[in-house]
């Protein structure tokens, strides 16, 4: 499984950094056979909205040749929306199996077209901002369409990551991954309730 994170200038690093320190875990504990992930933006170095400088491996890469698409939110999605190069880009992911967003990254997933007729979720904040590129919003921390996940406000990546886990591979596995978090609050099979696949 071939992970592409995408990071961008003003993104909410918890955001990114929960959904990751999760979600490699499977990479760590081998439940699938060549797990590798890659940092991908648009320039070789974005800074957060605190301030936090990354540096970036990949710049405008082919997304097409993963197999799961991640997109944190965070206030600057709100003008990135309207970044015709960096939306070009995202599209490049249309094939590519699983999609997940956290936080108004649903907006960026929204912009590039992949959530037409999908039911979805973002940061409460947001709820409007998201309303026109998808066939519902769903006010929960978590809601998965098909192979379509998105997560709530900044603190549902944590837990968006272990339901991803959950989904790929079963409740025994995310049950490690979750001890070796020391994240007691995930409840595997019993957490969401709106798991449209």
């Amino acid at each position: 499984m071939k992970m592409a994170f995408v990071l961008f200038d003003g993104m909410t690093a918890l955001d990114f950094a929960g959904f990751y320190e999760a979600i490699t875990w499977m990479g760590i504990l081998g439940a699938k056979e060549n797990v590798s992930w890659d940092f991908c933006s648009n320039k070789d170095e974005i800074t957060d909205d605190r301030g936090l400088t990354v540096k970036v491996t990949h710049v405008y890469p082919d997304l097409s040749g993963y197999d799961l698409l991640f997109v944190p939110g965070g206030f600057s999605t709100r003008s990135l929306i309207f970044d015709d190069a960096f939306i070009a880009w995202l599209q490049t992911a249309g094939n590519v199996t699983y999609k997940v967003s956290v936080c108004t990254g649903a907006l960026l997933l929204g912009a590039a077209g992949f959530l037409h007729e999908k039911k979805v979720t973002t940061n409460p904040s947001a709820y409007d901002l998201l309303t026109p590129y998808c066939s519902e919003v769903i006010k929960e921390r978590i809601v998965r369409d098909g192979n379509l996940f998105t997560g709530g406000g900044v603190s549902a990546s944590i837990d968006l990551g272990l339901f991803v886990i959950e989904s790929l591979t079963d409740s025994h596995f995310v049950q490690q991954v979750q001890q070796k978090m020391d994240y007691p609050y995930y409840q595997a099979g019993q957490l969401f309730k709106v798991n449209l696949d």
